[in-house]
């Protein structure tokens, strides 16, 4: 006789979430199906969902909501009508409800003068396009090629040369598009990148010289940068040297320390400090102070607080031999006299 002994199962207990949602959604499909009014407007919500997910999907990709008129601004230069008809084509394609701005970048890739894109859709067929430029600062001269140059460092390309831009010698040839890599070549067009419009046209070229980073004028006037750190003000304080009377006649600027300019002038063999009022007005206000004294202005429609001076006018205009684009290359390159002692 045999005898089996059955031992006893344990229950595996029921997932509380299974056994809840079942009969709470049973419940709540039997309380729709008992009362029509509420199953009704359930049923209406649905469909107004769909059908303005779907016409939302329509409208953003119709013809009534194309793109028809386009406003481009922020484009200069020799390339300005290709870019803006690049630009325009690709924003043509395109609807103000689903504007694709990587397109649009696409667009203006081959473009290496822009550096950025900024867009604004007004309903229902206007765009707005605001370029940002890179503009040549600089002319690379390196292996025997020029190529212009932004403050950034990218490679423009030979087509943005112009005879005003300053010159930077390098020893490497990068290919348009790309950065430069060169430590003092960076360096170089940092400070030209930051230096005051009224004072562009007067730069002639950017070295190392005994001094660290130098800025050489186009009338030989030499300005000790030392580096590429603080270039605004540094600038700034240039500025404020070139309008102090006390600094007529200067053949060095020492900007190094932009607090404590000093200023090499004829017939001595020391640094003279300058000094320049704390009541100074601000870089845009003394950029067109200079602009005005290099220009022949008159001080009567000068502020209170400006002062042009035969020094600053002097200092910054360039010389009447430098008419051709070839003899600024030419006085660019030659060897800036040596600094006195103590500059």
């Amino acid at each position: 006789m045999e005898l089996s002994l059955g031992f006893p199962r344990r229950a595996r207990p029921a997932r509380a979430g299974r056994t809840a949602s079942g009969p709470r959604i049973h419940r709540a499909l039997t309380r729709l199906g008992r009362n029509p009014l509420v199953l009704r407007a359930v049923l209406c919500i649905l469909l107004a969902v769909l059908l303005l997910g779907g016409g939302w999907l329509w409208l953003r990709d119709s013809s009534v909501v194309s793109v028809r008129h386009v406003h481009i601004s922020g484009v200069h230069g020799v390339d300005a009508s290709e870019i803006r008809a690049a630009l325009d084509v690709a924003a043509r394609r395109m609807t103000t409800m689903d504007f694709n701005i990587g397109a649009l970048r696409s667009a203006a890739a081959p473009f290496m003068v822009v550096s950025e894109l900024r867009v604004t859709t007004s309903f229902p067929h206007t765009v707005h396009i605001q370029v940002t430029e890179r503009l040549p600062v600089a002319a690379l001269s390196s292996a025997g090629q020029r190529t212009a140059v932004a403050a950034d460092g990218t490679v423009l390309g030979p087509a943005l040369l112009s005879s005003s831009l300053p010159l930077v010698n390098g020893s490497v040839e990068p290919s348009p598009g790309a950065r430069v890599s060169e430590a003092g070549v960076l360096a170089g067009v940092t400070v030209l990148g930051a230096a005051p419009a009224p004072l562009e046209p007067f730069v002639a070229r950017v070295f190392n010289g005994s001094e660290g980073l130098t800025v050489a004028m186009r009338n030989g006037l030499l300005v000790y940068f030392g580096n590429d750190v603080r270039p605004h003000a540094k600038w700034l304080s240039l500025a404020r040297v070139l309008a102090a009377p006390s600094a007529a006649g200067a053949w060095y600027v020492d900007v190094r320390v932009p607090e404590r300019p000093a200023a090499g002038l004829s017939g001595s063999s020391a640094s003279t400090p300058v000094q320049t009022s704390a009541s100074d007005p601000t870089a845009a206000a003394l950029a067109a102070t200079l602009a005005a004294a290099v220009s022949g202005g008159s001080t009567a429609s000068q502020g209170p607080n400006e002062s042009s001076s035969p020094g600053a006018a002097e200092a910054a205009r360039p010389p009447a031999s430098e008419a051709s684009p070839s003899g600024a290359g030419e006085s660019a390159s030659e060897t800036p006299p040596s600094p006195a002692p103590g500059g």
